[in-house]
């Protein structure tokens, strides 16, 4: 990796952590790109991302369907795209882990069977970061 593609990298990670919205993008039933904005929960990186919804949300209900997904931060001064994949995640302990403030208005608690922990790992990254822009595999 280039050091100048190492900077880039650096500078999405920290638009993750600072932004923690983003727009998760999955496959719905009839193949067609569903959007919807989200929490991230927990960042590596752009390795991978965490977020949290229902086990019967639309999100999880695409997910099974196909783990193939798109998330993206932007504004008008960055873009960071990254594609990769989603899988459910159901663990006591991971749902632990990933609860945050807030969710308590959807969720009785981190034990709640209905709450239920995304996981996405990204493959690919695209980013538009200081008037640069670079893609890469992960």
């Amino acid at each position: 990796m280039s050091t100048e593609s190492g900077k880039l990298i650096k500078k999405a990670e920290e638009i993750i952590i600072s932004q923690r919205n983003c727009v998760l993008t999955l496959i719905d039933k009839d193949g067609y790109p569903s959007s919807s904005v989200i929490t991230v929960s927990k960042a590596d990186g752009i390795k991978f991302l965490t977020f949290c919804t229902g086990i019967d949300s639309n999100k999880a209900v695409r997910i099974s369907g196909c783990n193939r997904a798109s998330v993206c931060f932007g504004s008008e001064e960055y873009g960071v795209s990254l594609s990769g994949d989603v899988e459910i995640v159901t663990e006591p302990e991971v749902k632990k882990e990933m609860w945050y403030e807030g969710l308590e208005h959807y969720f009785k608690d981190y034990n709640d069977p209905n709450y239920c922990v995304i996981k996405f790992t990204a493959k690919r990254y695209s980013l538009f970061i200081d008037w640069t822009e670079k893609a890469g595999e992960i």
